[in-house]
């Protein structure tokens, strides 16, 4: 029997015995993931080795270098135009507040210049003139403020030294054509007072119908009746 059990497991038709390791699988996991990092190691070492042999990590290195050289020049010229740009935007924010304080003093001159226009005609007419009578009407006006209404202005003069002082009354008549036929009215319905000293400045405004057509405007000076002083201005 014994040594049929020899013969069998001698023979072919011995059964199949399989051999096993004795090393465990931690063991095996560990000593595989070390072989392939030695591997890639030595990938990586043979890629940057030939890449240094070529000269193209060299090459890189300087342009990188050069790059970032330029990029730091390019900041900078940004940054002066960046000032330069500030500061044109300030010098021309203050011309402009200049050139606009520059236009209201010219304004207020021109003003000024009329109003002293205005006052030297005012005192021209004050001076004497060459007639005998001591009262006189001078500088009389008129003109058109609005459709239908007119402004009037008159200056009434004593020219003698250390005249008393006068009253009476002043009347604006004015006359003209309305619808082609003759038309007059005055200021107001009756004339009004007037104290003159040296010299009185009356002013005002008068309402005439649109149609109408104003051909003469007269300034009289009364005194109890009687006319003192007259003056007609054709228009």
């Amino acid at each position: 029997m014994r040594f049929r059990l020899l013969r069998r497991r001698l023979t072919v038709s011995a059964p199949r015995v399989s051999v096993r390791s004795a090393l465990p699988w931690p063991f095996r996991w560990l000593l595989g993931a070390v072989v392939l990092g030695f591997s890639g190691a030595l990938a990586l070492w043979a890629f940057e080795f030939g890449k240094d042999i070529a000269g193209l990590d060299r090459n890189a290195k300087q342009e990188l270098q050069q790059l970032r050289a330029e990029v730091q020049v390019l900041r900078a010229e940004l940054g002066k135009a960046q000032s330069v740009s500030n500061t044109s935007e300030s010098l021309l924010t203050a011309e402009k507040a200049a050139q606009a304080q520059l236009m209201l003093q010219i304004r207020q001159l021109e003003a000024d210049n009329q109003v002293l226009r205005s006052d030297l005609g005012f005192f021209e007419r004050l001076i004497p003139g060459s007639g005998t009578n001591a009262l006189s009407i001078r500088g009389l006006q008129v003109e058109r403020v609005a459709e239908g209404q007119l402004k009037w202005q008159a200056l009434m003069i004593q020219a003698m030294k250390n005249a008393p002082d006068f009253r009476g009354t002043l009347e604006i008549t004015f006359a003209g054509t309305l619808d082609g036929k003759p038309w007059a009215t005055t200021q107001a319905p009756q004339p009004q007072p007037v104290l003159i000293q040296s010299y009185l400045r009356q002013e005002g405004l008068v309402d005439v119908p649109v149609q109408a057509v104003v051909k003469t405007v007269t300034a009289k000076i009364l005194q109890g009746g009687a006319v003192k002083s007259v003056q007609t201005l054709k228009l």
